[in-house]
């Protein structure tokens, strides 16, 4: 008997409950499912589409409406490859090198998942508000950070920050570095390593981490709501408008508007998905160790 099927067979044995602890079970997690994900989601379209397609697209063409799904992308097309950047990097050097503060690095990687995107935005109103530690020194320059694109993109990054650095950390860990090391001994230098061996074996995971990025940089409501001033048609992004929208009365425009964030929703999912299968396949794909 293989590794792998006494694998199976001991997790066969240790889920053999009763029928009724197993429907139970699935019972509650398919209620909870209903109740929470796939009822909220079902009721964006129909509120969406409730006065007809005409209207649903009349509310999608509003030059409001296209300035924040412009913007929208704006900042998710500058703070994701950012983050990637970062994300690379910061895993690389945890996983590869011993240095002095790695633990520091690592728990300040995962500062966005503990503060409060709110707070946040707050801390770059701190910085580069009018009244803020650079405020004078932004006004005399005509710079501007708040209530404009850069402010919210800053808002963005921060929020999004750990998703990449974090899926490629415990990847890069489990593989090691021997074929690292095995390639430079060949004579690779450092980016030749990097794309020849250590890229193939965490494309996976990085573009697992890209998309969960993505989705996040495109959905983040708090931090941007603070620093964006909520100007329509210029600071706006698709949250935004939703929320303008609905404390309007304007129903139909507001679901029209939050169709499309849920449309996002739906292809993350989707490409999720895609890749959780690729990965699976590969380790099913990949040999065996040889117990000799």
């Amino acid at each position: 008997m293989s590794a792998q099927d006494k694998m199976d067979y001991q997790l066969r044995a240790a889920t053999r409950e009763a029928n009724w602890i197993r429907w139970t079970l699935l019972s509650i997690a398919l209620t909870f499912f209903t109740l929470f994900l796939l009822l909220p989601l079902v009721t964006v379209f129909v509120e969406a589409l409730r006065k007809g397609w005409g209207t649903y697209l009349t509310a999608l063409q509003e030059p409001d409406a296209l300035a924040a799904v412009r913007l929208t992308l704006i900042a998710a097309a500058i703070s994701v490859p950012l983050n990637l950047v970062f994300g690379v990097t910061a895993a690389w050097a945890i996983t590869k090198f011993k240095f002095r503060g790695k633990q520091l690095l690592i728990t300040l990687i995962d500062l966005p998942f503990s503060v409060s995107p709110v707070i946040a935005g707050l801390i770059f109103v701190l910085l580069f508000g009018a009244q803020g530690w650079f405020g004078a020194w932004l006004s005399e320059h005509d710079v501007r950070i708040l209530f404009a694109v850069p402010g919210i993109v800053l808002a963005t990054v921060f929020v999004t920050f750990p998703f990449i650095a974090r899926e490629l950390i415990p990847l890069m860990e489990a593989q090691g570095f021997e074929e690292e090391e095995a390639a430079t001994v060949l004579g690779a230098h450092g980016w030749q390593t990097f794309w020849r061996v250590t890229l193939p074996n965490i494309k996976w995971g990085l573009l697992y981490g890209v998309i969960l990025c993505n989705a996040r940089a495109m959905g983040e409501f708090g931090a941007v709501s603070v620093v964006s001033g909520h100007i329509r048609g210029m600071t706006n992004t698709l949250p935004l408008q939703v929320e303008i929208l609905y404390n309007e009365y304007n129903f139909a425009a507001a679901f029209a508007v939050a169709s499309l964030l849920a449309m996002l929703a739906l292809v993350t999912l989707a490409l999720k998905t895609f890749v959780e299968s690729r990965v699976a396949r590969t380790l099913s794909l990949a040999p065996e160790p040889d117990p000799s």
